[in-house]
């Protein structure tokens, strides 16, 4: 039977290791979720213009990124994207922070493909009818989206949104492949300084799924909530 053994696990270990990959894999999470809905909003617009020179290109973004592994677009920004473009950056950070900055701008551009889904089914789920009264009382296309469409669409989506950022949440694991610090990275390093690597995977397990366990039952919680006001 395998000799497992948690107890050289204590709060020093966990700051030390742990809170900076954890504060990073948050960080993380939240940019790329406000960033991946803004794109994926202006994305999903474009699919919904009627216009092919609009629809046609952000198609081919959003079906081409949700073609592809992230881990691969993840490598291919890290590698592809100039250390110049790094270096340029004003303060230094893009060369303290190379692996951090891009993963930031990787998850962005590739999240948004997945929320632009969500925002155009959730824009196509209002009626009509409401569109043709915007249009009636004089509205403009960017003033009925604001004011009529888009806020009802927003409250629609909203269970589907927090879904999409749980396992965006999951998928920060992966800037492993870049050398980025995150929660994951810290568990590694906290299990080969102290000779506990399957211990210090384990408790990573456990900390994720303990983290969107909880997540999932307020999604859930919100979605009843939502329901019952519509």
């Amino acid at each position: 039977m395998m000799n497992l053994d948690l107890s050289f696990y204590s709060w020093d270990i966990i700051s030390k290791f742990v809170v900076k990959g954890f504060y990073f894999s948050i960080m993380l999470t939240l940019i790329a979720t406000v960033g991946g809905i803004l794109l994926g909003t202006v994305l999903a617009l474009m699919r919904l213009s009627g216009k092919k020179w609009l629809d046609a290109p952000a198609t081919f973004y959003v079906n081409g990124m949700r073609s592809i592994p992230l881990v691969m677009v993840i490598l291919w920004f890290f590698l592809l994207v100039p250390a110049s473009f790094y270096a340029a950056l004003p303060g230094g950070i893009g060369t303290s922070y190379r692996s951090e900055l891009s993963a930031i701008i990787t998850f962005i551009a590739f999240e948004a493909a997945y929320f632009s889904e969500i925002m155009r089914a959730g824009i196509q789920s209002i009626s009509r009818g409401q569109v043709f009264a915007g249009q009636a009382l004089g509205m403009t296309y960017g003033q009925n989206m604001k004011l009529v469409i888009l806020p009802q669409a927003f409250r629609n989506m909203l269970p589907v949104l927090l879904t999409q950022t749980i396992i965006l949440f999951q998928d920060t694991s992966l800037v492993y492949a870049i050398g980025a610090y995150d929660m994951l990275k810290g568990f590694e390093t906290a299990g080969k300084n102290y000779g506990r690597p399957i211990e210090a995977y384990l408790l990573a397990a456990v900390v994720y799924f303990a983290m969107c366990f909880a997540l999932s039952w307020v999604v859930k919680r919100l979605h009843r909530k939502i329901a019952i006001i519509r």
